[in-house]
């Protein structure tokens, strides 16, 4: 895949194929394993999710792709935006007994967001299971931060690993305070901020 295969899009994007890739290549997350250990109900219900949040970036933030293997998921936290309509109805409906599991997830990002600072927030980058290492993730990451670089934008994220608090670093992320852990004895979470740069 060369670079003229990364685009920056809107409604071309199929949110719920989204959902399915980002949902399948993060099923090895510690943090995937914290929210559900049935692995089948676990890639349905992220997929779902996921989905919405991709069509929710679609008119608050964007949707880059890297063809069919890689996505990456941003909200614009420049200006004040809905959440998804009926979002905690429709969690209920999709993850029925383990939508608290996933509501608690939600409400641990909420309680260590920068909320009081305008940025564009990075939810979720993913690259398909079999085309890691070969620079896609760094691509699409690449081009959306010097687009937010030009215009004076700052970035927000929150690593799920160590390999990919690595990543973010080398590309103008630093730790925004400590790592935290999920309840329970669960798995750390990398908060990362990025200033514009040059």
């Amino acid at each position: 895949m060369t670079g003229s295969d990364a685009v920056s899009t809107a409604a071309a994007v199929d949110t719920a194929a989204a959902g399915r890739l980002i949902s399948a290549s993060f099923q090895e997350l510690a943090v995937a394993h914290w929210l559900l250990d049935d692995p089948v109900e676990r890639e349905r219900i992220m997929a779902g999710q996921f989905g919405w949040f991709a069509e929710h970036a679609l008119s608050y933030g964007a949707v880059d792709v890297a063809g069919d293997d890689a996505v990456a998921v941003w909200f614009d936290n420049t200006v004040d935006a809905p959440w998804i309509d009926g979002y905690d109805e429709r969690l209920v409906e999709l993850a029925g007994p383990h939508a608290a599991r996933f509501a608690l997830l939600d409400e641990v990002f909420g309680e260590h967001h920068p909320h009081d600072r305008p940025h564009w927030h990075l939810a979720l980058l993913a690259v398909r299971p079999g085309h890691r290492g070969t620079g896609l993730g760094s691509e699409l990451l690449g081009r959306r931060l010097a687009q937010l670089d030009a215009e004076g934008v700052p970035a927000y994220l929150e690593a799920s690993s160590t390999g990919s608090r690595d990543l973010y670093l080398r590309h103008g992320f630093t730790m925004l305070g400590e790592a935290y852990h999920l309840p329970g004895d669960g798995p750390a979470l990398y908060p990362m901020w990025r200033e514009p740069q040059g």
